[in-house]
């Protein structure tokens, strides 16, 4: 498992759970509703693939603790 696996928490929610309609993603940790309804079904790959996405786009809402 790498460095950066290890040190994320167990999920991006930040406790902002308020979904856009524009682009239909929570303002706080920025997954989709698919992405927030399948986390705890996600293989370790498939949270990675979250992850990688969310941290590219800049997620989550920086200043914000994990739940």
């Amino acid at each position: 498992m790498s460095d950066v696996r290890r040190q994320r928490p167990a999920s991006p929610c930040v406790q902002i759970c308020r979904v856009r309609n524009a682009d239909s993603l929570c303002e706080g940790c920025g997954r989709t509703l698919d992405e927030i309804t399948a986390w705890s079904r996600l293989d370790e790959d498939g949270r990675e693939a979250v992850w990688q996405r969310l941290e590219a786009e800049g997620w989550p809402v920086s200043g914000s603790e994990p739940a």
